[in-house]
């Protein structure tokens, strides 16, 4: 019998037993449980059990704070439950259970463009430098019309945009098979066929006449040749067609031919479903949407028309179906001398880069995340928005839905005005300079509004939303929070008599101002935090080694010789760095004097990680 096993037995049943259990893990101060029903946790009578210091729920993971102990408790509790420990990463997978059908879509779609968004990252700043030096008119032409070398740069950088953007479907179909763990390079094949030579391409269908088409003719039926550059759906549809096909067939097919059946068979009935129903359902779609958008341009119920369409034109966006409208621009353009629906357009860009400001200004403390969502809003504001929109504004949600919200208001502005632009130009901030002169200044009123209200809405939401691992990066150990709202507080260096600013030179912190929720609680205990000056930690008295984490190397225990446990945590959300730039100097069970060496970590490792290096040093239960 453990010595947690009685409290192990309590935790399951106020839990909600183990069928309520989806997944279980722990880090180096607390158990993370995955629920299938959260509401059946009885959290007033978990915080009760002895040696359970508090409980929240983050991220979909409800988490019970144990302290230095936990290994032990989670041996024991596991021994009761019958139930296998999982890793982080699978209690992660699991806690997706916990969100809604629109989160879990969100979710997706946010991972099969997690591994293709720094290619729409670089594509998006190509595309917006190209419109600025090829599209806008500065008075004596374009920077390209007067300057042989840009217009030499604008031809050239085509050349990746062309390979990011037309060619998308080729990344959206080897990202499917990736995530889906089927074979990558059918994917990419699969996609490769989407974005042939061999067919029309997709921007060029929309003026096509119907003869002009080229097609598959098999005698008893034809079908059109039609490519799919840039689209999404049809893209997604395929990829999944394929992962479907490949294992339909691995399933039926024995192994001793499988080799040659499965791919052969999978990738042949995936393009044809492909090129034969997805993609022209999609077109199919296109085409209902093209008619709609002509009629309202043209009714006496425009400025509903404008609030329909300035609030779904970013879903739009996500189809692929937007390039239809480019058909629609030029033939208003030739019909009345301008377009009303590009303005509306460049004002939905805007807005959803308004949204990523906002995410930047909610998460500027988040390296990692600014790494993306800087790039995406200036390349937003230049007109390119995929990179803004998948990288950033899908992945939360929210501000997905603010940035709608801020197009709507804008373009029923705009059309309500008659704002008119002269042709298609820049869809963003410069797209401004292609508004007709008359409409200018009501249309910087509406670009305001398309930037003001998805920030705000975003910030106000996104504060209420968003979890401090969303706000200071990827959170496993230690969950931070905002201090600049945290009242001057007196440090506690001496608790149980330990003197614990021989941690490590630096500059001692109170506690209460150290960003991570159950440190700064004092849910584990009194102590301190240190800014550290120097790159080694040092016993803080005379004891034993309790606690050393394997595979992160960036925590240490002590059980000193007072009786006292001592936990020293190196950094914030240093966990994720697996190890690199911390080294035990000491071993688990090993005896250690004050003022002996303990571990080594490297300030710039940790910086370069994008974490805080700041030292934590806890006496457990100590006051």
């Amino acid at each position: 019998m453990g010595k947690f096993t009685e409290q192990s037995k309590q935790l399951l049943e106020l839990v909600g037993g183990k069928a309520n259990i989806a997944a279980v893990s722990h880090c180096v101060t607390r158990m993370r449980f995955v629920l299938n029903d959260p509401a059946k946790a009885d959290v007033s009578g978990i915080e009760k059990i002895k040696g359970v210091k508090g409980t929240f729920t983050q991220a979909g993971q409800f988490q019970v704070i144990i302290g230095q102990e936990v290994q032990e408790f989670y041996n024991d509790f596991t021994a009761v439950s019958g139930l296998e420990g999982v890793t982080k990463e699978q209690v992660k997978k699991q806690a997706k259970q916990n969100q809604n059908i629109l989160q879990q879509i969100m979710a997706s779609i946010a991972e099969i463009f997690a591994p293709i968004i720094p290619a729409l990252v670089v594509g998006g700043l190509i595309l917006g430098f190209r419109n600025v030096i090829g599209e806008i008119d500065f008075g004596n032409g374009t920077i390209v019309s007067q300057s042989q070398f840009w217009a030499g740069v604008h031809s050239f950088l085509w050349l990746i945009g062309e390979a990011i953007f037309h060619m998308l479907p080729v990344g959206i179909c080897w990202s499917i098979t990736k995530k889906m763990g089927t074979t990558q390079i059918l994917g990419i094949v699969l996609g490769c066929t989407l974005v042939s030579g061999q067919l029309l391409n997709a921007y060029g269908v929309a003026g096509a006449a119907a003869d002009a088409i080229p097609k598959w003719d098999f005698g008893f039926t034809q079908v059109n040749m039609i490519g799919y550059q840039a689209q999404v759906i049809p893209a997604i549809l395929a990829g999944f067609c394929l992962v479907f096909l490949e294992k339909f067939f691995t399933k039926i097919c024995p192994k001793v031919i499988s080799m040659i059946v499965v791919p052969f068979f999978s990738l042949v009935l995936a393009v044809m479903a492909s090129h034969f129903i997805l993609g022209p359902i999609g077109w199919k779609i296109g085409s209902w949407i093209s008619a709609g958008v002509h009629a309202g341009l043209t009714s006496t119920v425009n400025w509903l028309f404008a609030g329909v369409f300035g609030l779904f034109y970013a879903p739009l966006v996500i189809t692929g179906l937007h390039h239809m409208t480019n058909a629609i621009d030029t033939q208003l353009v030739a019909d009345f001398g301008g377009t009303i629906l590009w303005p509306m357009i460049a004002l939905s860009n805007i807005a959803q880069g308004s949204a990523v400001l906002g995410m930047i200004f909610l998460q500027k403390k988040n390296v990692k995340t600014q790494e993306v969502s800087i790039p995406a809003c200036i390349s937003c504001y230049l007109g390119v928005t995929e990179p803004a929109m998948f990288g950033v504004n899908l992945k939360y949600g929210f501000p997905f839905f603010s940035a709608m919200i801020g197009s709507c208001i804008a373009a029923v502005i705009s059309v309500g005005s008659g704002v008119m632009a002269n042709s298609i130009g820049v869809g963003g901030i410069p797209g401004i300079l292609s508004i007709q002169t008359r409409y200018m200044g009501i249309f910087a009123l509406a670009m305001v509004v398309a930037i003001a209200v998805p920030f705000v809405l975003t910030v106000i939401v996104g504060k209420k939303k968003l979890t401090t691992e969303d706000i200071y990066g990827e959170v496993e150990e230690c969950d931070t929070v905002d201090t600049a709202s945290t009242e001057t507080v007196v440090a506690h260096p001496v608790v149980n008599g330990i003197d614990l600013t021989q941690v490590v030179a630096g500059d001692v912190v109170a506690l209460e101002n150290v960003q991570d929720e159950v440190f700064s609680k004092k849910l584990m205990g009194d102590g301190i935090g240190i800014t550290p000056k120097d790159e080694t930690v040092y016993a803080p008295c005379d004891g034993v080694v309790t606690v050393t984490m394997d595979d992160s190397k960036h925590a240490i225990g002590i059980k000193a010789a007072n009786g006292s446990d001592v936990l020293i945590h190196v950094g914030i959300d240093t966990v994720q760095m697996g190890g690199k730039g911390f080294e035990y100097i000491v071993e688990k069970g090993q005896s250690v004097r004050k003022g002996d060496k303990l571990m080594q970590f490297s300030k710039k490792e940790i910086k370069d990680a994008g974490k805080l290096d700041t030292v934590v040093c806890v006496v457990l239960g100590g006051n």
